[in-house]
C-alpha cells in the first residue's frame, strides 16, 4: 500500500501559478464504520467533508490530511481512508497525530483512569516530507509522541526543518498535528506540543516561513506570531468548544475543513468551510 506521494519529495506545478490546498483534520474513525460519537457519524462525516470541498468550484491540487485519522489504530481504518482519498485522483499526504501512535484501555472511565498504549505509526503516515511547487515549499513533520496525548517538537525535526529551510528560501507552509501557540482553554493546551520554544526559535531565523496549520484542537483560530500566520481548523469528526478551562463538546459547530490557496508572489489566502 502507498500514498500517492512518493517520498521524499513531490512537485506540484500548476498552470495558473496558485497552489489550492484542501486541509482536513481530526477524523477519528473506528473500524466499525457506523460509529456515531457525540451525534457524529465519524464516517460519513468524513466523506461528506471530502464531498463537499472536491464540488466547489475551487480545484484542488493536494490534500492535507493533518494527523488523528483514526481512534483506534487498526490497518484496515488506514486502508480504507486511503483507499477513498486515492479515489479522489488528488496527490495527498498525511501525518500522525496522537491518536495514530496511541490506543485508551477503558475508554468509558474518566480520561485520568483510562490507559495509554503505545503504538507504532502506520506506514504511510509521512515526516519529514517535503511538497514543493515552483513557488513554495510545504514541510511536514510529525509532532506525535507514542502513548501520549501531547506533542512534541523532535530534536530531529528540527535539524531536518533547520536543513530544508536553509537550503531552499521558497515561501513556505509548515504543517503539524499539534498546536504550538495556546489555544487559552487549559484542558487542550495541556496537551499541545510540550515544548513550543524550540520551533519558534528556530523559525525566527527563516523569514521565508509565512503559514503554519495544525489539528488537534477541533476549533477554527487564526493568530500571528514573528511574522508567521497560525491557522487552527475544525475537524471532520466533532468540534470542542473554545476557551474554555474544562473539556465540552461545542454543540453548534458543524465539521469543518480549511482551503489554503498559495499564490506565486508568496501571498496566501486562507479560509474554512462549514460542512452544509
Amino acid at each position: 500500500m502507498t500514498v500517492s506521494l512518493p517520498q521524499p519529495h513531490k512537485t506540484l506545478v500548476t498552470a495558473d501559478g496558485f497552489l489550492n490546498v484542501l486541509q482536513i483534520t481530526d477524523l477519528h474513525l473506528h473500524e466499525d464504520p457506523a460509529t456515531i460519537i457525540h451525534g457524529n457519524h465519524l464516517q460519513h462525516n468524513f466523506e461528506s467533508v471530502l464531498a463537499q470541498a472536491l464540488a466547489e468550484a475551487l480545484r484542488c491540487d493536494l490534500i492535507l490530511v493533518t494527523g488523528d485519522l483514526v481512534s483506534e489504530v487498526n490497518p484496515d481504518i488506514y486502508e480504507r481512508i486511503y483507499q477513498r482519498l486515492r479515489a479522489t485522483g488528488i496527490p495527498f499526504a498525511c501525518i500522525a497525530g496522537n491518536h495514530d501512535v496511541t490506543d485508551e484501555t477503558g475508554k468509558q472511565l474518566p480520561f485520568a483512569q483510562r490507559r495509554l498504549i503505545a503504538q507504532p505509526a502506520n506506514a504511510d503516515l509521512v515526516n519529514h516530507y517535503v511538497i514543493e511547487s515552483p513557488d513554495w515549499q510545504i514541510l511536514l513533520i510529525d509532532t506525535s509522541v507514542p502513548g501520549q496525548v501531547a506533542g512534541k517538537i523532535h530534536p530531529d525535526s528540527v535539524e531536518w526543518l533547520r536543513q530544508q529551510l536553509t537550503q531552499c528560501d521558497k515561501p513556505a507552509l509548515l504543517a503539524l498535528h499539534h498546536h504550538v501557540l495556546p489555544m487559552q482553554s487549559a484542558w487542550i493546551d495541556a496537551h499541545m506540543a510540550a515544548n513550543p520554544a524550540v520551533l519558534w526559535d528556530l523559525l525566527a531565523d527563516f523569514p521565508q516561513v509565512r503559514t503554519l496549520v495544525h489539528g488537534h484542537t477541533h476549533q477554527e483560530q487564526v493568530r500571528h506570531k514573528q511574522g508567521v500566520t497560525v491557522y487552527a481548523t475544525p475537524a471532520t469528526s466533532y468540534q470542542f468548544l473554545p476557551q474554555v478551562d474544562e473539556f465540552a463538546y461545542d454543540q453548534e459547530a458543524r465539521p469543518g475543513y480549511r482551503w489554503l490557496q498559495l499564490a506565486a508572489d508568496g501571498e496566501i489566502k486562507s479560509w474554512v468551510q462549514r460542512l452544509g
